[in-house]
């Protein structure tokens, strides 16, 4: 039988580029998104390229019966989960005092109660098949401090990494891994999504990647086991020097570089 993969936010950006690949090397795909139309095109465009079958899922992870909706699914279908992607996510930017409260609570449903439930869930299964592999996307944001502008985003991504490497080291021994995927300014519709294409990280294009690249060093580093990857040159930089710089002054630097 075919391994099967499971997508959440598949139809645009690093999601799409990493349904596409998982596809080109023979899984079959359980895709998981709220916009219906394009989970159907999805399915059709990946079985016409490489004959995949899709499985397909309609559903809102900012809803806090969807992590559970999703893994009763692909009980009710039979799907035993090789791959587990938690990929789903948006940004709100802006100053915390002035962005909408109910996106934010719809970001940390998705970020972080959405991701620690499906990732109970299938690791559970996992375990007791004896193998498995799963990707969580988290952010450069993850390694800051503070996100200015970001508030509440770098602190779910923060979560995701300190959840994610804390259980892969509990895994340590098994046959399972977990790998965080932490990109920085990706071109994609999420930054067009959170109206961030004119702030001076997109501006001046610091480390800007193609969300194709940045899939297959999530792609790659998920099959070699690494607990986690930052795609890009500048990227790793930016990352490496978080750990000389004071707290204070690496708040104001991710301050002038989420600016207009």
């Amino acid at each position: 039988m075919k391994k099967i993969a499971l997508i959440t936010g598949p139809t645009a950006g690093i999601g799409y580029e990493l349904s596409k690949l998982f596809a080109k090397d023979g899984y079959d795909l359980v895709l998981v998104s709220r916009d219906e139309v394009r989970l159907q095109a999805l399915g059709q465009e990946l079985k016409n390229m490489y004959g995949t079958q899709s499985h397909i899922l309609v559903t809102d992870l900012a809803n806090g019966n969807s992590p559970r909706k999703i893994h009763n699914f692909v009980k009710q279908q039979g799907i035993s989960v090789d791959i587990l992607v938690n990929n789903a996510g948006f940004q709100v930017y802006g100053t915390f005092s002035e962005t909408p409260l109910d996106k934010e609570l719809d970001m940390l449903h998705v970020h972080i109660t959405g991701l620690t439930i499906l990732t109970k869930l299938f690791l559970v299964d996992m375990l007791a098949k004896g193998s498995g592999r799963i990707l969580n996307v988290g952010s450069t944001g993850s390694f800051v401090p503070g996100g200015p502008f970001n508030a509440v985003y770098c602190a779910t991504k923060a979560y995701i990494l300190s959840f994610s490497e804390a259980i892969a080291e509990e895994l340590k021994g098994t046959n399972i891994t977990v790998t965080t995927l932490c990109p920085g300014a990706t071109a994609t519709e999420f930054a067009k999504r959170a109206n961030i294409e004119d702030i001076t990280l997109f501006k001046y294009k610091w480390g800007v990647m193609d969300a194709r690249t940045v899939a297959r060093a999530g792609y790659d580093a998920l099959n070699q086991g690494k607990r986690s990857i930052v795609p890009g040159f500048a990227n790793k930089m930016t990352v490496y020097s978080i750990k000389f710089t004071p707290r204070r002054l690496m708040t104001i630097a991710t301050k002038l570089f989420m600016s207009r």
